[in-house]
């Protein structure tokens, strides 16, 4: 007998989690990922690629803007002062910085000014 979960039970266990929990979880996913690729994890400049994380912050923009009148501004304030703290920390990491609304998911959010 194999120890391993079968593939309906996993499928069954997704299926119970609700949708708030699975857009928060992601959102903090990219959210840790874009921390590491700006420079601001323990790794520093090392892990530092910041084309990198312009896609994850674009893409975590998209998920909170889309996202948030769907989870509640309880769940959507915390994501999007963690946004708005990735995107100054890219612009501040940036050699040459953005122009005003070009930055990383200021597509969705507007301009972020310090």
């Amino acid at each position: 007998m194999s120890s391993e979960p079968e593939f309906d039970d996993l499928t069954r266990d997704i299926a119970e989690v609700p949708a708030v929990e699975v857009i928060t979880t992601v959102a903090v996913h990219l959210m840790s990922a874009a921390a590491v690729k700006c420079g601001l994890a323990e790794g520093g400049d090392k892990d530092k690629d910041l084309d990198e994380a312009r896609k994850l912050i674009t893409a975590l923009a998209g998920l909170v803007t889309a996202g948030a009148p769907e989870i509640s501004n309880f769940h959507a304030a915390p994501l999007r002062d963690g946004l708005r703290s990735l995107q100054l920390a890219f612009r501040e990491a940036s050699l040459v910085p953005d122009a005003p609304g070009a930055g990383p998911g200021e597509k969705f959010t507007g301009p972020v000014y310090s």
